[in-house]
């Protein structure tokens, strides 16, 4: 009887401790995605000549998606996606790297291809050791001018809209941060007129998949945003993830999903984030 009792007893201590201990993972959870909310998601800033607009759903509570954007001092604005290689709590962790080191090689308003030839040289020993890497597209637009300089870390290539035609920007070499250690990103640069419009994406966007395994494609993605061209930003953006929903029937996803609009217009407007974290 006595050993009964006392077994039982150790039985309920296990068993306490493992909920302490869940509830405390959790807490570290919660907090780390308030981190990671908040840092991706600061004051929203104006800019003059058009919008832009950005949203992320990670695949778990946290996730490895980076996006950003913002107006540097020389009256351009910058515009970042990336992608870390794996999902959860370690690829947050690398996310919340990036981001550092993004924003710290931005400071110096170098042009895009500098911004992430300075982003690996920081991060490439790390991402060794790690044995990971990112996936980084970095551009710069000047709403005076109109001209959009990009540079890109292997991530996946934009689409460019004007009027009726979708298709992806002009190629530019450059492999994933954390790929080589003395790799150079080149840019490339294209013309802007009112109306046109940059969507920037990760592969969790055209790799969603429905019950039968199937998965939205870049084809799905190009039509949809042919369908809503004349919407504005947020608009767009909202119909995208509309169609996504209704392809995958509420299947579960594996991957984080992000995307940043850029709508070229002649209004102020403010740059948004439909992932602004609650106050």
């Amino acid at each position: 009887m006595q050993r009964d009792f006392l077994t039982y007893q150790q039985s309920s201590y296990t068993i306490e401790d493992v909920k302490r201990k869940e509830q405390m993972l959790q807490r570290e959870i919660n907090l780390a995605r308030t981190i990671q909310t908040t840092l991706l998601n600061g004051h929203a800033p104006s800019i003059e000549g058009g919008e832009v607009f950005g949203y992320s759903i990670p695949a778990r509570l946290i996730g490895g998606d980076y996006y950003d954007f913002y107006p540097l001092v020389n009256g351009k604005v910058r515009i970042v996606i990336g992608d870390v290689m794996g999902k959860g709590i370690p690829a947050a962790m690398l996310m919340i790297l990036t981001r550092g080191a993004f924003r710290t090689a931005a400071e110096s308003t170098q042009s895009p291809g500098k911004t992430l030839t300075a982003m690996n040289k920081a991060l490439y020993n790390d991402l060794r050791k790690l044995k990971s890497f990112v996936t980084v597209f970095c551009a710069d637009w000047d709403p005076l001018s109109g001209t959009f300089t990009y540079a890109n870390a292997g991530h996946h290539l934009p689409l460019f809209i004007r009027g009726d035609a979708v298709h992806e920007l002009p190629k530019v070499k450059g492999i994933m941060i954390g790929g080589l250690p003395n790799q150079i990103y080149h840019e490339e640069s294209i013309q802007l007129f009112e109306h046109d419009s940059i969507f920037l994406y990760t592969d969790g966007i055209i790799e969603a998949q429905n019950k039968r395994g199937e998965q939205f494609t870049l084809a799905r993605l190009i039509e949809t945003l042919k369908q809503n061209q004349d919407k504005n930003a947020g608009e767009i953006e909202k119909k995208v993830l509309e169609s996504i929903h209704k392809f995958t029937e509420g299947v579960p996803q594996k991957d984080d999903m992000t995307m940043v609009f850029l709508k070229v217009g002649k209004q102020k407007v403010d740059i948004s984030s439909l992932n602004s974290p609650v106050m």
